[in-house]
């Protein structure tokens, strides 16, 4: 076992820095080497003579394979003093004291100096899942190991996009009323990570976006990031009480005849202070089959992460003046995740994509009341019609617990009712709709260049689409980033059941392909649905393919898809409500825009 380390020792091919003898608890002995890409170690070929397999013993190897972590797995390692490491062997057949034939473990226990390596494992049925792993090696000389965990430690620390200082709001009512118990099982991981944490258990409904919205920014810019434990509206509120205050953007473009002039040096107000705030994670535990869900939210308590530039600030300044906080921003980040153990771990590792937001705004709240311009932002989902209606009918029965969407989204399905309104969007799709004869066939639909269903790009890992040089098509500012040559506005007017708008593509457990499969995580378009008054039945067959695998949600002659940038809503009579991100919305007309990365998620992206 004493071995001295290889500083230079090659392995591959590749030069390491770091090569050395040690016992994996519960392997047995390895040769580890430590190199730019990670860790990697192989058992040692035999125990007493490496040109003979079997020792006296009959004792062979179970496994010669290597086994490797990269750097970018690895979230911490730490120094654990002297101690037990228990060391696995397999006894086979051949060795003098058994018969022919039999296979015995033997775990044998030494005694030496450890240290603890924390990575990540994907789980092999669902790589979206991650998991913490554990590997402790033994060394009988104390300055060895120091050694190793002092290397790997300056490796972890030249990853500048790992969080450092969080701020965390815990909702105690989210996970089933588990919330502080969701962030007391995560905790450890921040703790092994390095990661220093304030926690704040929010108090009342609204807690969250006061602390968010009036908080300055030289506060928040000491922060790494702000951590949300709950539910997506949880999110939603602390998303909007960062955005509302500090995202300086033009509202959305409105045709001529909109009725509301656009002021594009306008800045965003904050939330109407007279307007109360409503329990957003409480609303969102479950959800109804009948509602599109999505990649943010879930049944489980969520860990969500915002993240703004800790310790950029100019500290040489008056101390009057409070620092701009910019967006996008690349250390502004969200998660994804809806396994708390995965979220936390994508936060402590850095992981990072783009996110695109929607900024919806409300011009006037009823046909017959004055102009109340109010702003909200939306990472998902904005729906008005059903989507609202489900809503709205639940909260009467909210002693149900869960299952009140359930019930609620039946009963509005069966009242089916439809909603007069006129929609304008920009048009940046250029192929026409060529539906087959019949109101249920197959049809292709051609949408920027995605013709026929096989062909469906969907987001993934290191997505080309999100990570397109492209245009942005964000700000509106005429002389600044026009869209694309030949945009035009088109308008849609009729009665409809619903209307939608997916930023995202709103996949979940209850509609595993999402409302729209093939939307992405960042490339500067919302999904318009526009489901027009059609008989109950046709109705059921299209939520039938939204709750189905495989299904095709959006091929049906009274379903309108358009991808666009921006469109504006008008209601024509009758009124429903508008659900934006899980949170009910009153609006009689509204505008809406998407800001393409407006924000990054701790994620590695969907798993295909």
């Amino acid at each position: 076992m004493e071995r001295d380390s290889a500083p230079s020792a090659q392995i591959g091919g590749q030069e390491s820095i770091l090569s050395s003898n040690f016992f994996l608890d519960h392997i047995g002995e390895v040769v580890l080497t430590f190199n730019s890409d990670g860790l990697s170690w192989k058992l040692v070929e035999s125990m007493c003579n490496e040109e003979d397999r079997l020792s006296c013993l009959g004792i062979k190897l179970v496994s010669k394979t290597e086994t490797a972590i990269e750097i970018s797995d690895v979230y911490a390692v730490e120094f654990i003093d002297w101690g037990l490491v228990h060391e696995s062997v397999l006894a086979s057949a051949g060795g003098c004291l058994m018969d022919r034939g039999s296979e015995i473990n033997f775990c044998l226990i030494l005694q030496m100096y450890r240290f603890t390596v924390h990575g990540v494992q994907r789980s092999k049925t669902s790589p979206s899942l991650w998991a913490p792993s554990v590997y402790t090696f033994g060394h009988n000389d104390l300055l060895t190991c120091q050694m190793w965990v002092n290397q790997i430690s300056a490796s972890l620390n030249m990853d500048t996009g790992r969080p450092k200082n969080l701020l965390v709001f815990v909702h105690p009512r989210s996970g089933k009323g588990n919330g502080c118990g969701t962030w007391e099982a995560v905790a450890p991981i921040f703790s092994q990570a390095k990661v220093k944490t304030k926690v704040i258990v929010t108090q009342r409904a609204g807690h969250a976006f006061d602390v968010m919205a009036s908080m300055k920014n030289r506060e928040l810019m000491s922060y790494d990031g702000v951590v949300a434990v709950g539910g997506d509206g949880f999110f939603n509120e602390i998303l909007n009480g960062l955005l509302l205050s500090r995202h300086k953007a033009p509202y959305p473009p409105a045709p001529t005849d909109f009725g509301h002039s656009v002021d594009n040096d306008a800045n965003v107000p904050v939330q109407d202070e007279n307007e109360s705030a409503t329990e957003p994670s409480d609303r969102n535990e479950d959800h109804s089959p009948l509602l599109p869900g999505s990649e943010l939210s879930g049944p489980e308590a969520l860990i969500v992460d915002v993240y703004g530039p800790a310790g950029t600030e100019d500290n040489s300044c008056d101390t009057d003046h409070d620092p701009e906080f910019s967006f996008p921003n690349d250390q502004f980040r969200t998660t994804g995740a809806r396994d708390p153990i995965t979220s936390a771990l994508h936060i402590v590792l850095g992981k990072r994509v783009c996110l695109d937001l929607a900024q919806i705004v409300r011009w006037k709240t009823t046909s017959t009341s004055k102009d109340e311009l109010r702003v909200r932002y939306a990472a998902s989902f904005a729906g008005y019609g059903f989507y609202g209606d489900v809503i709205t009918e639940s909260e009467r029965y909210r002693w149900m617990g869960p299952k009140r969407y359930d019930y609620a989204g039946t009963k509005v399905f069966l009242r089916h009712r439809s909603y007069e309104a006129e929609v304008a969007y920009v048009d940046v799709e250029f192929e026409k709709t060529t539906p087959d004869k019949g109101l249920h066939s197959s049809r292709t639909k051609a949408l920027w260049g995605l013709h026929k269903k096989p062909n469906r790009v969907a987001c993934h890992a290191k997505c080309g689409v999100c990570n397109t040089n492209s245009v942005q098509m964000s700000t509106r500012l005429p002389n600044q980033t026009p869209y694309p040559q030949g945009s035009k506005w088109a308008r849609s007017k009729g009665r409809y059941l619903s209307i939608g708008a997916a930023v995202i593509s709103c996949r979940n457990e209850k509609a595993p392909d999402g409302l729209v499969a093939d939307a992405h995580l960042s490339d500067g378009f919302l999904h318009l649905i526009l489901i027009k008054d059609c008989p109950r039945a046709f109705y059921l067959w299209h939520l039938t393919h939204l709750a189905r695998k495989g299904g095709n949600p959006l091929n049906f002659e009274f379903v309108e898809h358009h991808k666009t940038p921006a469109f504006t809503f008008t209601s024509l009579g009758k009124e429903s409500i508008w659900n934006v991100d899980g949170e009910l919305f009153q609006a009689h007309q509204l505008s809406a825009q998407v800001f393409r990365g407006l924000v990054s998620i701790f994620a590695t992206g969907p798993e295909v």
